[in-house]
């Protein structure tokens, strides 16, 4: 059997996700029965600002159980934070060199809602893939798994344990003037900035 690379489904995952993406030419193999890990990138995006670096955080209802399916975990909409992270985002970049080239096909996320996470994130990931042009299957786990057979990242990039797929290297930020280059942010902050040669810096 071909040989995968098992990924959590992320919030506008960080550059070093697709760096791990880009730098293997396995298809892409996406976990959906794992328990919803607390505190991780699943609900989770970092972007620059004036003021630094802000985490965006999706909300979740948090069931009775603790043990949630990754799968069966629904976004929480009590509060209007779709609002709140799409003008973070305008206002972080709006003078970006490609913010207004991408910005309709990112605005859907902000307006339409999604019943639960995994759904939200696939959906998201599909859409990122597309802008850097990486083509890559895509398949859905169909049972959790503890074997690491398939290239295992699960646990790997975390928000809280620094990980590099390789050394980063600066490109043009918007705010770099005021706080240096901050590496790793959410692929967005590429995006946006890097517009087309995004995926050349992968």
């Amino acid at each position: 059997m071909e040989s995968q690379l098992l990924l959590p489904a992320f919030y506008l995952p960080p550059v070093s996700y697709f760096q791990v993406i880009q730098q293997s030419d396995q298809p892409l193999l996406m976990e959906r029965f794992e328990h919803f890990p607390k505190q991780t990138y699943r609900t989770r995006a970092k972007i620059a600002t004036a003021n630094g670096v802000l985490d965006l955080i999706v909300p979740i209802i948090h069931g009775r159980k603790d043990h949630v399916p990754m799968k069966d975990t629904r976004i929480n909409y009590d509060f209007n934070w779709q609002r709140l992270h799409w003008l973070s985002i305008q206002t972080a970049y709006r003078s970006s060199a490609y913010f207004e080239f991408y910005e309709d096909d990112f605005i859907r996320f902000y307006e339409q809602k999604h019943d639960f996470l995994f759904d939200f994130n696939l959906e998201q990931l599909q859409l990122i893939l597309k802008c850097l042009k990486i083509n890559r299957s895509l398949e859905l786990t169909d049972a959790y798994t503890s074997r690491v057979e398939p290239v295992d990242y699960r646990e790997v990039i975390h928000p809280k344990k620094p990980f590099l797929a390789q050394e980063p290297k600066p490109y043009y930020q918007v705010f770099e003037d005021k706080h240096g280059f901050l590496p790793d942010l959410s692929i967005v902050d590429l995006l946006f900035n890097q517009g087309p040669q995004s995926r050349n810096y992968l």
